[in-house]
């Protein structure tokens, strides 16, 4: 069984228009690494110069924010699923 990665709307350009895809288990970081290889400029999207999560990128593993976890460090297993939610701004006051 592989990890299920949720692509969001905004990027579906770069996953061939898939909305979801399966990964490999491992790190997000190697998650990250492998949708790169499918998908190039997906990373650049997500990760910043230092391989670091962008602050608008909120990425979830089964529900629970990485953030509050390990990071891009956390460690996701097989039959997990992975929703990438980008960060949404704007209204009026």
């Amino acid at each position: 069984m592989a990890v299920i990665v949720r692509i969001p709307t905004p990027l579906r350009r770069l996953s061939n228009g898939e909305e979801k895809v399966e990964v490999p288990e491992g790190s997000l970081e190697s998650i990250i690494d492998s949708l790169e290889q499918s998908f190039s400029g997906i990373k650049g999207r997500l990760c910043d110069d230092r391989g670091e999560l962008r602050t608008f990128v909120n990425i979830y593993i089964d529900g629970e924010d990485v953030r509050f976890l390990e990071g891009i460090n956390t460690q996701v297993k097989s039959g997990a699923e992975i929703s990438i939610v980008p960060a949404v701004a704007g209204g009026k006051n």
